[in-house]
This record gives structure tokens, C-alpha cells and sequence, in this order.
């Protein structure tokens, strides 16, 4: 039987059906809710187990595997949409310049070190297997399953394969499991050392948080309606935002084809430059002020989860099996380096609460943002160390970035070669935590040293 519109709603229902199952086994199983596995990694393990590959019980289509790619390009569609102005870069060196340096070059030195160690342990093991698997690890661990989508799409166009992407969900997968499992480890070592500030030990967040139930005095609104229900419904409003850049961005992917056809157009750069040429319109007609940035973001997270869940069930086994000692080894690295900034970079070069910023790092370097948010909650519950405020003002100027680097590192690896790449980038992270250094100094003192500031906060947390 062909695709059609139904079996795309099978398995979207099916999916619904294993992320409903899954909310419930997390709110019921203690060693779900104490390692903080997310319900969508749930649902993708049950999707893999039940699926063609392993016990043959849930019939996803040939398509499912498509769809996380096509989620991450709806995604970037958002990325721009109900973003006020842009926060001077003055104003960030000044505020969080330490955040800055040490967040970006980490994220870069992920991607440099994969394409310098990882593909070049590749090249020489294992000369039959394409240097440019070592991309994936970073886009799977530090970008989770949206960029290794993303990636991976990019590479089986560049490179006329089909297993780019499901080698990127593996990474992603085992990248996520790595940041809970060993960010605990991590937090476990560093409190018994006293470097953590607010907590003696790994103590467990709210039961709300475990069980991902919320009391109702615990509960927030989602959202502002900015469209009158009358004229629209705010949620389709925000919706109808987002598909309308997603569309944009693959009506210019074709017309870039035809007239470009020796060239590539990743569809989810397009998508995300389609939403910000949407936003300044908005903006330039004075209708910006009627997009919820807050509704646009819950949509995002809404498409991560089905993204994530779709992309751990699709995984297939039979190319993990083929690949699995490149993957094995990369893995190594992808585990190294974040520990690297946990108790070397961070602990040297931050100017206060050096773990609870570090192992936020280490949270999404392994996983996603949200396990980075996971991890910094358990050692800084009340927020006090202002990571997370720090984070969110560095990242108006490392998302471009970070959007330029996932959106042109696969075609320049292809293009160039990814050891002349991985040096370059490893360079340029190296470059700025030297400027993270020079201008904002290190330290040299035990991990239990108190830094400026951190007195003065601790004590009003009490």
C-alpha cells in the first residue's frame, strides 16, 4: 500500500499514543523520574522495541523516518518569529562576556575536535567508513536529534547516502542519555568536593519535575492571546506563522534548484531565514508586537518531543550495527570534551559558581538545552547563581552563530575535507577562550574557593 494521508495519521497517532504511554510509566517509575528520562526518549524506545525492526507491532510507514528532518525545518522556522530586538553586542561582552566565550567556543571546539580526532581516528582505523560520520557527533550530541536531523539530511544530499540521519539519531540518543546519567555523576563528584554552591548533594528536584505532573498551583499560562478568538484562534494564528516561513523556505529551496541545480540549499536554513524575513515584515507593518514569542516556543517544544520520539524509533539497527566501533570511538570524544569544560575550562574561567555554569554546559554539549536546564536545576534550584539569565542573554548572539555553523559545516567538510575543517575550528574555539582569559581572567584556586559575588548570594539563599 502507498503513502497517503492516513498513514501519515497512523503514525502520528501511534506516536501519540506511545508519549501518552510514556508521561504515564515516567509518573510511576521511581528510576525514570530520578535519572530525569525524558517522556519523549520513552515513547522512542517503546516506538524501536514495538516496530518492524524488533517485535513487528506497530506498523511505522517507510516515511516515518523522514519526518524529523521535516520537523527540524518547521522548527527553524520559528527560531526568528516573536524575537524582540536584538541585544547589542557591547552590552553582552560587558554583562556576560565569560558566558559568551566559554559557550560558544565550547560548542565550536565540538565540532573542531570531531573533525580532527574522530575523523581522523576514522581515517586510519577504519579507511572503508566516510570520514564525515565524525560529523554526526556533535550534531547529535550537541545539537540533539533536531541538528542531527538536520545534519544528517544535509550529508545524505551532499553525499548521496540514506544513513546519514539515522546515525545521527543514535548519537543524539546515546547523547542524551549521557548528559542525565553522567551530569548526575558529575554533580555527585563535585558536591562531596564542595564545589557546588547551593546543594550538598544530588538531591532530587520538586516531585512535579520527576513525575512531569503539574499541581495546580504549580501551573503557569502557556501564553498570551495577542488574536482575538472571535477573528482566529491564537494558537492557529502562531501556527499558521510558522508553516506560512516553513512554505516560504521550500518554495525558495525549489526555485534555487532549478536555477542552481549544481548547488545545495539545506530546506532548514531556508525555512529559518524564511521566518526572519517574516518577522521583519511583521515588524516593518507593526504587527510584530501580535506574535507571543512564548506561544511560538511551546509550538517548537511540542515538535521536539514528536521529533525526538519519531527520531529514537526510526532508528535503524541494522546501520548502528555496521557503524557501531566508528560510533563506539566517537563516542569517546563526544564524552571527553564536556567533561573537559566541566572541571578545566569552566572551573578555571568562569568568575563565579564555575560548576553550576559548567555543568549547565555539560547538560546540552551531551544532550539538549533542556538537559542542561535539568542538571543546573538540581545543584541551583532557586536559580541564584543566574546561569540560566546569563545563558539566555549570551545565546541572542550565539544562536546566529550556531545557526551558521550547523547550516555550512556539512557542505564546507564535504567540500574541504573534514581535517582542514575540524583545524580551523578547533583554532577559532581555541582563539576565544583565549580572549575569554585575557580579558576576563582564570583562577587557580581548589574547586571549594569561593569567587566574588558568590558569598554575598549564597547567604541571601538561605
Amino acid at each position: 500500500m502507498g503513502y497517503s494521508i492516513y498513514t501519515l495519521l497512523v503514525d502520528i497517532a501511534l506516536m501519540s499514543f506511545l508519549l501518552f504511554i510514556g508521561q504515564f510509566l515516567r509518573s510511576k517509575i521511581k528510576w525514570l523520574q530520578n535519572h530525569y528520562i525524558p517522556v519523549s526518549i520513552i515513547a522512542g524506545f517503546l516506538g524501536l522495541l514495538l516496530g518492524p525492526q524488533i517485535l513487528h507491532v506497530f506498523p511505522w510507514s517507510d516515511e516515518a523516518s523522514s519526518y524529523p528532518y521535516l520537523l527540524i525545518c518547521i522548527l527553524f522556522a520559528g527560531i526568528f518569529l516573536g524575537k524582540g530586538e536584538q541585544v547589542k553586542v557591547s552590552y553582552i561582552l560587558k554583562k556576560v562576556g565569560d558566558t559568551f566565550f566559554i559557550n560558544t567556543a565550547s560548542e565550536i571546539l565540538c565540532f573542531g575536535f570531531a573533525l580532527t580526532l574522530g575523523a581522523g581516528l576514522i581515517m586510519w582505523l577504519y579507511p572503508d567508513v566516510f570520514p564525515e560520520i565524525a560529523l554526526l557527533l556533535p550534531s547529535g550530541f550537541a545539537g540533539g536529534h533536531g541538528y542531527a536531523a538536520a545534519i544528517g539530511g544535509a550529508l545524505n544530499h551532499l553525499l548521496g547516502r540514506e544513513d546519514a540521519v539515522y546515525i545521527g539519531q543514535a548519537f543524539a540518543t546515546i547523547g542524551l542519555l549521557v548528559g542525565l546519567l553522567g551530569g548526575v555523576a558529575c554533580i555527585n563528584y563535585a558536591a562531596k568536593r564542595g564545589a557546588t554552591r547551593f546543594v550538598k548533594k544530588a538531591a532530587s528536584l520538586p516531585l512535579e519535575c520527576r513525575t512531569g505532573l503539574l499541581p495546580e498551583e504549580c501551573r503557569t499560562s502557556m501564553g498570551q492571546e495577542t488574536i482575538h478568538p472571535m477573528s482566529m484562534d491564537p494558537l492557529a494564528w502562531h501556527i499558521c506563522l510558522i508553516l506560512t516561513a516553513t512554505g516560504i523556505g521550500y518554495g525558495i529551496q525549489k526555485i534555487l534548484d532549478h536555477f542552481l541545480p549544481q548547488l545545495s540549499f539545506p530546506l532548514m536554513c531556508l525555512t529559518m531565514l524564511a521566518g526572519m524575513l517574516l518577522q521583519q515584515l511583521m515588524r516593518a507593518g507593526h504587527y510584530a508586537e501580535y506574535i507571543d514569542k512564548k506561544i511560538i516556543d511551546r509550538v517548537g517544544s511540542c515538535l521536539t518531543d514528536y521529533l525526538v520520539a519519531f527520531g529514537v524509533a526510526t532508528i535503524r539497527l541494522s546501520v548502528v550495527a555496521e557503524f557501531w566501533m566508528p560510533i563506539l570511538i566517537l563516542c569517546v570524544i563526544g564524552i571527553v570534551w564536556p567533561l573537559c569544560i566541566v572541571f578545566l575550562v569552566g572551573r578555571k574561567l568562569f568568575h563565579n559558581f564555575w560548576f553550576e555554569r559548567s555543568i549547565f554546559i555539560f547538560g546540552y554539549l551531551t544532550g539538549v538545552v533542556a538537559v542542561g536546564i535539568t542538571l543546573l536545576r538540581i545543584v541551583d534550584p532557586q536559580m541564584n547563581s543566574e546561569t540560566l539569565d546569563d545563558f539566555g542573554c549570551a545565546y541572542t548572539l550565539q544562536s546566529i552563530i550556531e545557526v551558521v555553523l550547523v547550516a555550512a559545516i556539512p557542505g564546507i567538510a564535504v567540500s574541504f575535507g573534514c581535517l582542514p575543517s575540524g583545524a580551523v575550528l578547533t583554532l577559532i574555539g581555541f582563539f576565544l577562550l583565549f580572549l575569554c582569559r585575557k580579558f576576563y581572567g582564570s583562577y587557580r584556586g581548589p574547586m571549594d574557593e569561593l569567587r566574588p559575588g558568590e558569598a554575598e548570594k549564597i547567604q541571601a539563599a538561605k
